[in-house]
């Protein structure tokens, strides 16, 4: 796709990108993505301040060119360029620049509408009359988006099992996906989740599951696959973070990776036992532990050890030392598991 982008943008710039339009919601609607991030793409696609109304449901998500969202809530001017999500329907997207529309402009109505009908079918066959389950996306957007009114993230919850006064907590799955689950004495998130990466939000009350969601995807960008290619937890609580959300938020979508992530590719891609010896260094309590977790003789180790502090370029055995290299290899995973923002925000939808 970006082959075929760049040579039609060498023939004709406005091929090249209505191309990417499509390209771009297309992959929105691949990942389940929800309607402000929908909105978010139109804005910063179309280079004006976009919007979606819906009175029947009391939503007004405005988002600026830069893909900031705003908080102040006004009436569309009759004269700029939109589309109805549907046909006769209450829903309408806006692109606030006075029409006619040019090629890209049209092109960016058609196709964010187009995807945006496709979030609405989602999510009202979610709670169509015997189509709930505990686990029912329709009802799991809802609940996590902020932008929803009270009530009716109130109704979903109800739907998902939770009244109002219960705590629960939002699971974030790798691809994008969502999960609401009841509090409870342990942790541990429902059987299910543990065949996938995932972050696990702090448990709160019904209607602050949205600041949840947040912090388990802040969570899930410090997993790992568990391979000797990607070592570390596949399962990462956001309670247990601490400074580290800090750090998750100053790694975005633009920041090139620091020197020492650098020096562990380069050490990765020399043996391919290197990335797992560095992480049970890092996270065991001694190196004998460490050789423990490897399954190697303590002597083993300690040649690994010395091969990789050559490559490295610094000792791992010190304190300051490894506590580097834990630094890294969170540095890592971060840049390997790149901000949801990095695709406009892929978080779910109001209903």
């Amino acid at each position: 796709m970006r082959e075929l982008v760049a040579k039609l943008a060498a023939l004709d710039p406005d091929a090249g990108a209505a191309v990417k339009v499509i390209a771009y919601f297309d992959r929105l609607i691949e990942g389940q993505a929800g309607l402000e991030p929908i909105v978010r793409g139109a804005a910063v696609l179309a280079g004006c301040p976009a919007r979606l109304i819906d009175d029947e449901r009391r939503v007004h998500i405005e988002i600026e060119a830069d893909g900031r969202r705003r908080d102040a809530v006004t009436r569309p001017d009759p004269a700029w360029l939109s589309a109805p999500v549907v046909p006769g329907g209450p829903q309408a997207l806006w692109l606030e620049r006075p029409g006619p529309a040019g090629p890209i402009d049209a092109m960016v109505l058609e196709r964010a509408t187009a995807a945006a009908r496709v979030v609405l079918a989602r999510t009202r066959r979610g709670v169509a009359a015997g189509c709930v389950t505990p686990h029912d996306p329709a009802s799991v957007e809802v609940v996590l988006d902020a932008t929803v009114p009270a009530d009716l993230r109130l109704n979903a919850a109800r739907r998902l099992g939770l009244d109002r006064t219960a705590r629960a907590r939002a699971v974030a799955l790798e691809g994008g996906l969502a999960r609401v689950e009841a509090a409870s004495g342990s942790q541990a998130p429902d059987p299910d989740v543990g065949r996938r990466r995932a972050g696990v939000g702090p448990a709160v009350a019904v209607l602050e599951l949205p600041s949840s969601w947040a912090a388990a995807r802040t969570a899930l960008r410090l997993t790992a696959d568990g391979t000797a290619s990607d070592p570390g937890p596949r399962i990462v609580h956001a309670d247990h973070l601490g400074g580290l959300a800090v750090l998750a938020a100053a790694v975005v979508a633009a920041t090139e990776p620091a020197p020492d992530v650098r020096a562990l590719e380069r050490v990765g891609a020399d043996a391919p036992w290197m990335l797992a010896t560095l992480d049970a260094i890092a996270s065991s309590p001694s190196l004998r532990a460490a050789a423990g977790v490897l399954s190697v003789h303590h002597s083993t180790l300690q040649d690994r050890i010395a091969r990789a502090e050559h490559l490295l370029g610094w000792s791992i055995r010190e304190p300051q030392g490894r506590l580097r290299l834990q630094l890294a290899l969170v540095l890592r995973r971060l840049h390997r598991n790149r901000p949801l923002e990095a695709e406009w925000d892929r978080r779910p939808p109001w209903t």
